[in-house]
């Protein structure tokens, strides 16, 4: 009947996919169907209570090997997977990606859904800015005042302690722009143990600092080698790692758990990763690292194979980001 009807291919239109996306997480779950949603065991309890807060996505083209994700395939992706907000990276520098995906791409296609899509802002320390630290100020503002909430992803061929990089940080620091890090040997590089990450985090402690990346969850162990930095290490953790330890002494460093590196540092050592996770609740944020259509992501399994306590899975899952980002539910 609905073939025929003058009105069919519109009512098909509104009852696929795309009229899902249109909908609400909590608009979803008023209508009855919340229980096709992936969410966590606390987030199922009521309209009230908020789904995942994914702190690693990027839109476009990265890598010329993969497809562009655009904002309703990743807005569809979220709807499925029970996340109710997503920052969006940017990404600025040669060694970061296939294709740069600069601030104002982010700030562009992030508009219209900026209730879900957070933006982040990023420079290369490299770039020929003009009038020192005011000059690079004023560029972060003005980014600042269009919405972003973050710098990162902050993903260049430097030293993580090169006076470039110290310059950005200090500037974040001011700013009060949490900056997100990808470490690993061709990136923000550092040696095992996370010495020069040492240095920066003594040298700006007004500055939240987000890690993430090989280089930086293969420290998560004691033993960890260079070859480590660039890979995903397997067998058990040796407690006493860099990242446990800076975390104890810093409490301007949080840790991203997106990304395959992010997943084997927790899958690795089931035992250590679960005891990693409550130990360090209120410095972890959740994230995914979703840049093309179809991408498995682990962390949604893992995340529920764990079993975390229920205070546990609020902090990591949404409240952390919620509160470090400075925004209201």
């Amino acid at each position: 009947m609905t073939g025929t009807h003058p009105g069919g291919q519109e009512l098909r239109r509104l009852a696929g996919a795309e009229a899902l996306w249109k909908l609400s997480r909590r608009g979803l779950l008023a209508a009855g169907l919340g229980a096709a949603w992936a969410l966590p065991t606390w987030a199922q309890k009521g309209n009230s209570t908020p789904g995942f807060f994914d702190v690693h996505t990027h839109l476009g083209q990265t890598w010329n090997t993969r497809p562009a994700l655009s904002p309703g395939e990743l807005l569809r992706w979220m709807d499925a997977h029970g996340v109710e907000r997503a920052v969006v990276l940017p990404l600025v520098s040669p060694e970061a990606s296939s294709y740069l995906l600069t601030t104002e791409f982010v700030l562009r296609v992030t508009r219209p859904h900026r209730d879900r899509l957070i933006p982040f802002c990023a420079v290369d320390p490299r770039t020929s800015y003009q009038g020192g630290r005011r000059g690079l100020r004023d560029m972060l503002r003005r980014y600042q005042d269009q919405g972003c909430r973050g710098f990162g992803e902050h993903k260049p061929g430097v030293a993580m302690d090169d006076p470039r990089n110290l310059r950005v940080f200090e500037v974040c620091g001011e700013l009060g722009l949490p900056v997100l890090l990808h470490l690993d040997n061709q990136r923000n590089w550092d040696r095992p143990g996370l010495p020069a990450l040492q240095r920066v985090l003594k040298r700006v402690p007004h500055c939240i600092f987000i890690g993430h990346g090989p280089g930086w969850w293969a420290n998560i162990s004691a033993q960890v080698t260079k070859k480590d930095m660039q890979t995903y290490p397997r067998g058990p953790v040796v407690p006493g790692g860099a990242i446990d330890r800076l975390m104890e002494k810093f409490p301007n460093l949080y840790g991203d758990l997106s990304a395959g590196s992010g997943a084997n540092a927790i899958a690795r050592d089931l035992k250590f990763g679960r005891e990693f996770l409550i130990r360090r609740a209120d410095r972890l944020l959740f994230g995914t690292d979703f840049l093309y259509p179809g991408q498995p992501v682990p962390q949604f399994e893992l995340m529920k194979k764990l079993q975390l306590p229920q205070p546990v899975q609020q902090r990591i899952f949404y409240q952390n980001a919620q509160k470090l980002l400075k925004l209201s539910t």
